[in-house]
Order: structure tokens, then C-alpha cells, then sequence
């Protein structure tokens, strides 16, 4: 399927459109980001993705299509996990509402081309090494079961190597400058509080990639299906962000749903020579573990404590 190269022009044409709509006139200018256009907005993107899953099923496929949709959920749900990492972050940086819009959607550009490095290098990786499937796998039952245990969720930017690194080399003004990433002042170029941010946000995705694309890899090594499933599901993050942001805690059993899904994947990977599981079962057993923590997360509430902020002043989960 990923051999011709008219989809991945299609597909490229398509992802710049759907970007120039969000930034050039559905958020041309800054705002705070209300839960009904936040809603509005994942109900679209979410529906821009199946759209695209039917197309995939009308031109390769139901088993191309069933890929693509468990790729998809499995991408969706890891990426919400994220969000309670965005939301650490801008509370410890302090940045308004009306400008964590344009941090998202610079991060997400950064994101579809270090997505699509992890990709391809993955996808290589298992065609010319099988052995590195069980790597794989093993990583992510090794994953699951750290997520699993994990109790608290820390942000710590000042100790980040990069932003370290961008710090000595570029001087960073004390306030936000009307939300630009760069300013002049006395003819020097001075980054603003926002680029550190972003810079942030694109590390921190670098890191949620060494989870999500082993995971993505286990249900296809097809690079079209990995790829378009993990940038649709992040085109929508930003939008699923503000919609869910003032309810982060209600989901504070998340986690552990989504360190079984990843292991229970790893496994998928490492038995994949002895036992073939199908991508329905996969799909189903990826949607029950995600129903059941949700509602365990709704039946049985978080205690008070763990909404309450840390000694560094930034909330934990």
C-alpha cells in the first residue's frame, strides 16, 4: 500500500490544508479556547479521521482499514495520556490560554516530522532485523508495567538538557510579548519565555514517540497506516486538550488502562511468531481496557489529595 507515491502527496496536501484552516482562520487570532469550540473541534478531527479510514477501506480493504482504526485508538489513547504532561507544563510555566494554542500547533509541526524520523526508522529496523520486534516488545510490557506503578506525574523543564543547551546559547526575555516566539530589542534577536515552551513540548513529544510508535508497529509495519494513524490522532490533541483540560482529574485511572493496553501489546509483539492475533480481537481488547478505566475512573473518584498541588507549586495525577 505505502509503495505508490501519490498517497503520501494526497495525504501531505491534505495535512497542510488542515493546518492552514486551523491556524489562518479558525484561530487566526489568539484567544482562550472554550470547552464548546474545543469540543466542536474533536468531534471534526476525529470525523476527518474515520472519513479517511473509509477511504482506505474503499481503496485497499477492510484489514488495511481495521489497521489503520486500531492504530488510530491505540495512538488516540496514549496521546490523552500526554495531556495531563501539557497540562504540568504550562501551569509551571505560567503561559495564558490564549497562547497555548500556538504552542500545540508548533509543537504538532514539529511533531509530523520527528514522527515521521521514528517511523521510518522503526519500520527499517523490523524489515531488516526481525529479532528487533521482541525489543520492541519487551520494551513496552517494561513500559506498561513502570506506567502502571507510576502514582504522581512531574514536569522538571529546568533540569531538560535542551533547554539548558538553547538558554546558553540564546538570551530569553522575562515576559511573553504578546505571545511571539522571537523579539528584537537594541538590534539583538531575544526569544521569549514561549520558545523555551515549545521547546519543552517538542522534547516531551520525542519521548511519547518511544512509547507510541513501538506500539503502532505492533498492529502494522505498512509506514502509510503507521504514519497517518499517528499524525491524525495528533492533529487532534490540541483541540482534545482544551476540551478535557478542566477535567484531567476525572480520568485519573487512565494510566493504568493504558499501561495494560501497552503491555498487553508488547506481548502481541514478542508472541508474534507463535501466535497470531487477529486486529479485531486486538482493536476489541484495546476499546474494553479503555471503556473500563474511564469508568473506574467516573465509579470510584480520585481522593482530594491527588488534585491538590505539589510542593513545586505544579499539580500532580
Amino acid at each position: 500500500m505505502s509503495s505508490g507515491v501519490l498517497p503520501w502527496v494526497l495525504f501531505g496536501l491534505l495535512v497542510i490544508a488542515l493546518l492552514a484552516l486551523d491556524l489562518g482562520v479558525a484561530h487566526r487570532r489568539a484567544h482562550k479556547i472554550k470547552i464548546r469550540e474545543a469540543l466542536i473541534w474533536t468531534v471534526v478531527w476525529i470525523s476527518l479521521a474515520l472519513l479517511f479510514n473509509v477511504g482506505i477501506y474503499l481503496w485497499h480493504g477492510s484489514e488495511q482499514a481495521l489497521s489503520f482504526l486500531t492504530a488510530y485508538v491505540i495512538e488516540k489513547s496514549l496521546s490523552v495520556d500526554n495531556l495531563f504532561v501539557f497540562v504540568l507544563i504550562f501551569a509551571y510555566f505560567g503561559v495564558e490560554a490564549k497562547y497555548q494554542h500556538k504552542v500545540l500547533f508548533y509543537g504538532i509541526v514539529g511533531a509530523l516530522v520527528m514522527r515521521a524520523i521514528f517511523i521510518g526508522v522503526g519500520v527499517t529496523l523490523i524489515h531488516m532485523f526481525h529479532w528487533v520486534i521482541y525489543v520492541f516488545g519487551a520494551f513496552l510490557i517494561v513500559t506498561g508495567f513502570r506506567m502502571g506503578l507510576q502514582k504522581d506525574r512531574e514536569v522538571h523543564p529546568q533540569k531538560n538538557p535542551v533547554v539548558k543547551l538553547f538558554r546558553r546559547l540564546m538570551p530569553v526575555t522575562q515576559d511573553y510579548v504578546d505571545g511571539k516566539f522571537l523579539v528584537k530589542r537594541d538590534g539583538r534577536t531575544l526569544a521569549t519565555p514561549l520558545m523555551v515552551v515549545l521547546l519543552v513540548i517538542e522534547t516531551t513529544d520525542i519521548v511519547f514517540a518511544v512509547d507510541s510508535i513501538p506500539a503502532v508497529l505492533a498492529v502494522s509495519t505498512d509506514p502509510f497506516i503507521v504514519y497517518t494513524s499517528n499524525i491524525f490522532a495528533i492533529l487532534g490533541l490540541r483541540a482534545l486538550y482544551f476540551a478535557l483540560a478542566g477535567a484531567m482529574s476525572l480520568f485519573h485511572k487512565l494510566h493504568v488502562g493504558l499501561a495494560f493496553i501497552l503491555v498487553f501489546i508488547g506481548v502481541k509483539m514478542v508472541l508474534a511468531d507463535v501466535v497470531k492475533i487477529p486486529i479485531g480481537i486486538a482493536l476489541g481488547v484495546v476499546g474494553g481496557i479503555l471503556v473500563v478505566s474511564i469508568a473506574a475512573s467516573l465509579i470510584f473518584p480520585a481522593p482530594d489529595s491527588s488534585t491538590k498541588p505539589g510542593a513545586d507549586g505544579i499539580t500532580k495525577r
